[in-house]
């Protein structure tokens, strides 16, 4: 009888020593899924990029022979998914991010984004394997009519909801994180109740959406709006940035006019080196959209940008 139970206390022990190591590996097992996530969490919300171009079929061959481009980015309504140009698909090829960059969603309507644009976004963006995707925070229709422009977004709380919820539904939509690029105006809109910087600063609270900083679009403003661009760095939520745009432009008659056509002005570059102060851009880069100029002159272009980044203007 004693042996008996002996035996049975045994076997009880050897049991439970065997559940314990199975619950101590399940454990184990647990807390490296929930490390892979938010190790996957990381590099998807801070990818590193480094110096860009816009990708242009009219320059594609361009792109691909210049030395010192780290990543592109690409209008997504020029794309048509899965079919891709093969000048991107060699860039991919080469391990280059390439960021879908859309102009017609309109994250700024009054209506909700369309659900053809959100999908078409979306396989861009799984088509090219992009870390990311990017908007323009911009009214661009209403009532069925094209604005033919990005517009800027009427900078109220009832707007802010709108935009917020507008924005809410993209990323459900998207398999990548959204970025929202400041855009360049002509005009502001009567009744604004909150700055550029804290419309935005807001917008990031509330949805977590990445930002595309456009140092071009923040000298515009200032130039034809009076809107002070230190003062807009110094209020944006800067640990939300994705990544800068930089541009050339004209000035006629008192207006600056963001062309995308010529090289970056100095006001511009010493913008980007006061953002460069404040933060570090995972990734700045040259949008030129027409008027292209020669190799030599889009690799100075990038080499003035490099310099900024890394030694300041």
């Amino acid at each position: 009888m004693r042996i008996r139970l002996l035996l049975l206390v045994g076997i009880v022990v050897l049991l439970l020593v065997l559940l314990v190591r199975f619950l101590l590996r399940l454990l184990l097992r647990i807390q490296q899924l929930i490390g892979n996530h938010n190790q996957k969490a990381i590099r998807l919300t801070g990818v590193e990029l480094g110096i860009g171009i816009g990708w242009r079929s009219e320059i594609d061959l361009t792109v691909e022979r210049l030395e010192g481009v780290d990543f592109v980015e690409v209008i997504a309504e020029n794309l048509h998914p899965p079919r891709l140009p093969e000048s991107l698909t060699i860039l991919r090829g080469r391990g280059l991010p390439v960021l879908p960059h859309g102009v017609s969603l309109g994250i700024g309507d009054a209506a909700p984004p369309s659900a053809r644009r959100l999908a078409h976004l979306a396989a861009c963006a799984e088509a090219l394997q992009a870390p990311l995707v990017s908007e323009h925070l911009a009214f661009v229709r209403a009532g069925g009519m094209e604005a033919g422009h990005l517009l800027p977004v009427p900078r109220t709380r009832e707007a802010l909801d709108v935009v917020a919820e507008n924005v809410r539904r993209a990323q459900d939509s998207l398999p990548v994180p959204l970025a929202l690029e400041n855009v360049a105006a002509i005009f502001g809109w009567p009744g604004d109740e909150l700055t550029d910087a804290q419309f935005l600063t807001e917008l990031v609270e509330r949805t977590g959406v990445r930002l595309l900083i456009d140092v071009a679009n923040l000298y515009t403003n200032q130039v034809n709006l009076g809107l002070p661009a230190v003062e807009a760095l110094d209020g944006l939520p800067l640990e939300s940035l994705a990544y800068v745009h930089v541009a050339g432009g004209y000035e006629r008659d008192g207006i600056w006019h963001d062309t995308h056509t010529t090289s970056a002005p100095p006001q511009v570059l010493e913008l980007l080196g006061e953002l460069c102060a404040r933060a570090s851009p995972p990734g700045v880069l040259l949008e030129w959209d027409d008027d292209y100029p020669s190799d030599a002159v889009l690799a100075d272009e990038l080499g003035r940008i490099r310099k900024v980044v890394f030694h300041g203007p």
